[in-house]
């Protein structure tokens, strides 16, 4: 889910960033520092939104840069427990389907493709349903649920798409005409 934060913290503007306007050098000096990362309690930080106040600077001895005490908004991405998901999968392995979801790949395991014996095409890299003959493969769109979220030396998001109305986009469309 995507958030936006208030957040307080210490900022350092180093001195090639000085000759910027105040407002323009603390946002590039929080986004170089924070844009990319994760926390696990608010998710991998996208961007810097808003500067709103900012305190007066501080110079140490030693440190050319200026240390400034600042309040700001930042944009997040953190999946959450049952929250439903479109992206692309981008890549297939032999145990599952990695899919982009926002600026995070989610697993879904073989086992919760689709309600099929399925089986993996290694040379195609596509999974196949025995019985309803549906093929998932690279660069597809599909909707999935997340099922498990794991913040860690390896952070995992697991996802199925085995619940109704989610799975490749083409799947849904087609369950939607046979219906008609």
């Amino acid at each position: 889910m995507y958030r936006i934060y208030e957040v307080e913290d210490k900022v350092r503007v180093p001195p090639e960033k000085q000759g910027m306007s105040l407002t323009e050098s603390v946002k590039k000096a929080i986004a170089e520092k924070m844009e990319g990362s994760l926390d696990p309690a608010l998710g991998v930080v996208l961007a810097v939104t808003d500067v709103q106040n900012i305190g007066e600077g501080r110079i140490f001895a030693g440190d050319a840069g200026v240390h400034y005490h600042s309040k700001f908004k930042i944009l997040t991405y953190k999946p959450e427990l049952q929250e439903l998901v479109q992206g692309e999968v981008v890549d297939n392995a032999e145990f599952g389907a990695f899919i982009r979801i926002g600026p995070l790949d989610g697993l879904v395991h073989i086992s919760q493709i689709m309600d099929d014996f399925v089986s993996y095409d290694n040379k195609n890299s596509v999974f196949l349903g025995k019985q309803t003959k549906r093929s998932l493969k690279e660069g597809d769109m599909v909707r999935g649920r997340v099922i498990a979220v794991s913040w860690g030396e390896q952070n995992k998001i697991g996802l199925t798409m085995r619940q109704n109305r989610l799975g490749a986009i083409q799947w849904i469309e087609e369950d939607k005409r046979k219906k008609k």
